[in-house]
């Protein structure tokens, strides 16, 4: 028995997992980001956003500590223990993380692994577009060219929400119905809390969805200076991407408190759950700091493996002759016995197609 919320990962499954953590590690690496790798355990936090989600344990010193449950933070602390030498810094990251409470969309998975790429000490549309485009090209090397990346505004968002002048409990409400694009509730919660000039512009955030035209259209919003000066950032960070293929969401609006800039998720056809997300984050976690993680559970779940197992070119009785194929580029599966007959069944039922019998191939 294994712990609720934990796996096997059989073949295929695990050499395939194996084989895209190798796309990633060696796409990163080729974009200037070196790899480091952060300790599982650390000293607990309460004031950590998924503090309460986080497995504790107690030190025999009774210091209390906790399971990684979070990678952006884990190298922000990194960072902050061991700053770079000169900025920018790229940093990549790939490992587990563990959540005490399971989550039910994914089989109620509680250990996930994870890859992701933090871009720190440096805040401009030219480095928020070096992320975004390379969270394309890790969605087309894991086999996901027809994905599309979703390009929200959290700060355009709060600050229209902030220009209320409302209280925290109103603004979360109004956060929570833009974010679920709950129009007819949004409109009630502006009446009823007597929202008056910007009530027009927040109305409007759900619907600003779709290509590069809705910037022009959240143009013609009535908007404060600063909101204005954060669709001009978003603009310069669109011209520097002309070929990656990006939708807006203007009325995107989770973790109002945690992200700073651009926040974005990639989604694929006929899976609901996004494969990657991140976004720019200056000031919470570090000074200046964006990037992103992908989640290789998710991306599992959409490639909708097969079930069986790779089979072998060559169930290889001549051990010589296996190390020339083997070296040939070939898969070859040694034999276990010289009973020929034995070894003749299993290749057919495996549906191996060659025997290799001394110095020559031959079908089972």
């Amino acid at each position: 028995m294994i712990p609720e919320g934990t796996r096997y990962y059989l073949p295929p499954e695990a050499r395939l997992r194996r084989e895209l953590a190798g796309r990633l590690t060696e796409l990163f690496h080729a974009w200037g980001y070196e790899l480091v790798e952060l300790p599982a355990l650390e000293l607990y936090d309460p004031h950590h956003v998924l503090a309460e989600r986080s497995f504790k344990l107690v030190d025999k010193t009774g210091d209390v500590l906790a399971l990684r449950s979070d990678f952006t933070s884990a190298l922000a602390n990194m960072t902050l223990a061991f700053p770079p030498e000169r900025y920018p810094a790229r940093y990549q990251y790939a490992g587990q993380v563990w959540l005490r409470e399971a989550d039910a969309e994914l089989g109620r998975v509680r250990e996930y692994t994870q890859f992701g790429v933090e871009l720190v000490g440096v805040s401009s549309p030219q480095a928020d577009a070096e992320i975004l485009e390379l969270a394309w090209e890790a969605l087309r090397a894991l086999g996901f060219e027809e994905a599309r990346i979703e390009v929200g505004l959290p700060s355009l968002v709060r600050d229209l929400l902030e220009s209320t002048g409302l209280s925290q409990a109103q603004v979360e409400s109004l956060r929570q119905a833009i974010h679920h694009k709950n129009i007819p509730e949004l409109a009630g919660l502006l009446a009823a809390y007597r929202v008056g000039g910007p009530a027009p512009a927040i109305l409007a955030l759900p619907d600003l969805y779709g290509g590069r035209e809705v910037l022009q259209e959240a143009r013609k919003l009535s908007l404060t200076d600063k909101a204005h000066a954060d669709l001009d950032w978003l603009e310069a960070v669109l011209a520097l991407l002309p070929d990656v293929p990006l939708l807006l969401d203007l009325g995107r609006a989770r973790r109002l408190d945690y992200y700073t800039g651009i926040n974005f998720q990639a989604y694929t056809q006929d899976f609901g759950l996004p494969l990657l997300g991140g976004g720019r984050y200056d000031g919470t976690l570090l000074p200046q700091a964006c990037g992103f993680t992908v989640g290789l559970e998710r991306v599992m779940e959409a490639l909708r493996l097969p079930s069986e197992a790779e089979v072998p070119d060559v169930l290889a009785l001549d051990r010589q002759m296996a190390h020339h194929l083997r070296a040939e580029g070939k898969r070859v599966e040694q034999a276990w016995t010289d009973d020929l007959t034995a070894l003749r069944h299993y290749a057919r039922e495996r549906g191996i197609p060659f025997i290799a019998l001394e110095g020559r191939l031959e079908e089972p």
